[in-house]
C-alpha cells in the first residue's frame, strides 16, 4: 500500500510539469517528500539503494501522470486558451501568500530584499518578453525538450516556480503535452529525461546551500520570477504560443474571469496545504 501510495504521489507532482502555475516543489512539499528528495539528490552517496527504491515508485508515477493528463491538457488548450491560461494565472497569484510567507520564515524583510525582488521582477519581465522576438520560438527538437527537462528539475527543486509558465513562452509547452500524448519515448521522454537528471545532479546542492544561507534572497528571488512569468501568460507576446484574445467575445471574458477566481482559490488552497504540512516528517 505504501509503495501504490508512492506512485499517486508522483502523479500528483507531475501535475507541476504541465499545469502552468503549479509547482512540482510545491506538490512534493505538500506530500511531505521535498526535503528527503533535495537531501538525496544533494547527496547521493549516502543510502543510495534505501533512497532510490523510495523514490522509484514516485518516479513511475509520474511518468504515469504525464502521459495520462497530457491530453486532456492539450485539448483545453487548443479549445479554450483564453479561458484556461487566465485560470493559470489565477492559480499562480494564489500561491503567492504562501511564498510571502516562507520568504520570512527565517528573517525578516529588509529593503535588500525588496529592491532584490522589484529588480528580479522588471529583469525577467524584460528578458522574458523579448527572448521570443530576439531569439524566436525555441525548435521542438532533441536540444529542446533537453532544455525542457532541465526547466521542468528547476521546478522541483525551486518550490512555486513553475517551468510551464517558461515553456509556454518558449514555444515547447504544446509539442511536449504532443510528444507526451504520442508516448515519444525517443523524442520527448528522452532528452527530458536527460535535461531533467543533469539538472537535478548539477542544481540540488547548489540550492540546497542556497536555501541554507540565503534563504530570503532566493525565494525574494522566485517571487519575482513567479510574478513576471505570469503577467506574460495573459498578455499577447511574440511567442508561438502566447494567449490570442483574437475573436474573444463577452463569454470569453465571463469565462475567463471565472477561470481565474476558480485558479485563484485553488493556488490559495494548495498554499493552505502547503503551509499545514511543511512540518510533517519527509516520507510520511
Amino acid at each position: 500500500m505504501d509503495w501504490f501510495i508512492r506512485v499517486v504521489k508522483g502523479m500528483v507532482i507531475s501535475l507541476g510539469f504541465i499545469l502552468p502555475g503549479v509547482s512540482g516543489g510545491v506538490l512534493a512539499a505538500i506530500l511531505g517528500i521535498y526535503e528527503r528528495m533535495l537531501r538525496f539528490l544533494a547527496h547521493l552517496t549516502r543510502d543510495f539503494k534505501g533512497n532510490f527504491l523510495y523514490f522509484l515508485p514516485v518516479g513511475i508515477g509520474g511518468v504515469l501522470g504525464l502521459v495520462l493528463l497530457s491530453r486532456p491538457l492539450e485539448y483545453l488548450l487548443d479549445h479554450w486558451q483564453v479561458v484556461v491560461l487566465w485560470g493559470f494565472a489565477g492559480a499562480i497569484l494564489g500561491t503567492l501568500p504562501s511564498l510571502l510567507r516562507e520568504s520570512v520564515a527565517k528573517s525578516r524583510r529588509d529593503a535588500v530584499d525588496v529592491i532584490w525582488l522589484a529588480g528580479t521582477f522588471v529583469g525577467a519581465l524584460v528578458v522574458l518578453y523579448l527572448l521570443p522576438a530576439l531569439a524566436g520560438t525555441v525548435p521542438a527538437s532533441f536540444l529542446g525538450f533537453v532544455l525542457a527537462g532541465a526547466l521542468i528539475a528547476l521546478g522541483v527543486l525551486v518550490p512555486g516556480l513553475s517551468p510551464s509558465n517558461l515553456l509556454l513562452i518558449l514555444g515547447l509547452f504544446s509539442p511536449m503535452l504532443q510528444g507526451f500524448r504520442d508516448r515519444d519515448l525517443l523524442g520527448t521522454f528522452l532528452p527530458i529525461a536527460l535535461g531533467a537528471v543533469a539538472a537535478l545532479l548539477a542544481f540540488s546542492r547548489l540550492m540546497e546551500r542556497l536555501i541554507e544561507r540565503h534563504h530570503s534572497r532566493v525565494y525574494h528571488f522566485i517571487i519575482g520570477l513567479v510574478l513576471a512569468s505570469t503577467v506574460l501568460i495573459v498578455v499577447p507576446t511574440q511567442s508561438a504560443e502566447a494567449i490570442d484574445y483574437t475573436g474573444a467575445g463577452a463569454g470569453t471574458a465571463v469565462g475567463a474571469v471565472v477561470a481565474f477566481a476558480a485558479g485563484l482559490t485553488l493556488g490559495l488552497w494548495t498554499a493552505m496545504l502547503e503551509n499545514k504540512h511543511k512540518t510533517v516528517t519527509p516520507g510520511e
